[in-house]
């Protein structure tokens, strides 16, 4: 059989093949490789592994080397690949050596099968998140990201601002997965949600007999989350009497349930959320100041999507790669012209219904392609006002902006102009060269 031949079959193979030899070199690398790692066989050919899948794929390098010292092939092993883009893509690995024409050893065969099907359904079914299914590249979301290992790691309260559905919930959930605690209950309750008399029964239990309808004992959340994490939501709602009953938790790690003689220990870790300014509410007396400190131990912040319009896209494509798994169909694009209008628009119920607006299109398209006419008619509309809107020029200029902020207006910018380069710029005040350069230095793209 001729070389082009086996290159062909390597090549129609949905599984990624990688070939390495002793000294860890790439001597094959097929195209399902390439769409994985996102590195081309070009690159890949001749170069150190190392330097094709990144050493953050550390359980990878560890089996070439184990095969290497034991000579026995490694079964299916549940990991992940690092691509360019940085994307951690859950994968299944098989290894085995390779032998040459004279029985002796001539490498290790390495196969990818990518697993993200299977792994965004398991995680969507548990609701386990992890800082990796965070989709951002926002400089203030990825400060979050980078110190939320070793916050995760201390016992410590975390305080969560930010406007109604930015996903204040999967920080939460992604500090319970990446903690000591990640194997016992995440318990999650909304304290907006409920009157006081239903908050306290439904936080700290009771005992039966306490009330009229109270025909046995009751688990609260609390007791729920035994071990593990209580996510207390919009806890800028709970009333100055319910703080009070809060307060002895966070002080003295104990509590009472209704109908009962004796507190109870509580052993979990607390972490809130609000979508409100705590700190005003303290200064306006409608927030106890010894609650807000004990809950801020820790504070995290969530920037609206309408302060972040370049995750935009980012998102679209986590979005349609989820539904896709669970809808198995194979939509494989948005329509440059829908983009632009998803780009425009300020999503005032942030990525909740970044998400909503996609699912709903997703399902109104039924090819492969999510088009313009498939978004909702507020949206169209919405994005039309703010399109015909007048855009005022900066009040200062971009140049005593810090890179983040220079990157949010120029992005916000794009977006209103449909990433025409010349009426943005003439918007900011400056010269088309000069938007160019900064683009390209702050890594931004127009509109997809």
């Amino acid at each position: 059989m001729q070389p082009d031949m086996y290159r062909s079959i390597l090549n129609s193979l949905s599984e990624g093949v990688c070939a390495v030899d002793r000294d860890s070199r790439v001597h094959c690398f097929n195209a399902a490789a390439e769409r994985l790692t996102g590195v081309g066989a070009d690159e890949a050919l001749g170069a150190r592994i190392e330097t094709v899948i990144p050493r953050q794929c550390e359980q990878i390098h560890g089996l070439v080397k184990a095969i290497w010292d034991s000579g026995r092939p490694v079964l299916p092993v549940a990991t992940h690949i690092v691509n360019r883009r940085g994307q951690r893509i859950p994968v299944l690995v098989n290894a085995a050596l390779i032998r040459d024409m004279g029985n002796g050893l001539g490498g290790v065969a390495i196969t990818f099968r990518d697993n993200q099907t299977v792994e965004l359904l398991r995680r969507e079914l548990r609701q386990e998140f992890t800082s990796g299914d965070i989709v951002s590249k926002d400089d203030r979301i990825r400060r979050v990201l980078q110190i939320l290992p070793q916050v995760a790691e201390s016992e410590s309260t975390v305080l969560i601002l930010g406007p109604t559905g930015t996903g204040k919930e999967l920080i939460a959930r992604a500090i319970h997965e990446a903690s000591p605690r990640r194997g016992r209950p995440f318990v999650a309750v909304n304290c907006g949600a409920l009157p006081d008399s239903l908050l306290e029964s439904e936080l700290f239990g009771y005992r039966k007999g306490a009330f009229t309808d109270a025909k046995r004992d009751k688990l609260g959340r609390f007791a729920l989350a035994e071990g593990g994490t209580l996510f207390l939501d919009e806890i800028g709602d709970v009333s100055l009497a319910m703080q009070v009953k809060l307060l002895r938790v966070l002080e003295e790690k104990q509590y009472e349930p209704l109908g009962a003689t004796q507190p109870v220990a509580a052993d979990a870790r607390i972490v809130a959320a609000t979508n409100r300014d705590l700190a005003a509410m303290v200064d306006s007396e409608q927030f106890r100041a010894d609650v807000y400190f004990r809950l801020n131990v820790i504070q995290f912040e969530m920037p609206p999507l309408a302060d972040r319009p370049g995750d935009i896209p980012l998102l679209v494509e986590h979005f349609v790669e989820v539904l896709n798994a669970e809808k198995g169909r194979n939509v494989q694009r948005v329509a440059p012209e829908a983009m632009t209008w998803l780009m425009r628009y300020g999503f005032p119920g942030n990525v909740r219904e970044l998400r909503n607006v996609i699912e709903r299109a997703y399902v109104m398209c039924q090819d492969d392609e999510i088009r313009e006419d498939c978004l909702p008619s507020h949206l169209l509309e919405a994005s039309t006002e703010a399109a015909a809107a007048p855009l005022h020029r900066p009040p200062v200029s971009l140049r005593r902006l810090p890179p983040e902020e220079q990157r949010r207006v120029i992005e916000r910018t794009l977006a209103q102009y449909e990433g025409h380069r010349g009426r943005t710029a003439e918007a900011l005040g400056i010269d088309k060269s000069t938007l160019w350069r900064k683009m390209k230095r702050l890594d931004i793209g127009g509109p997809a």
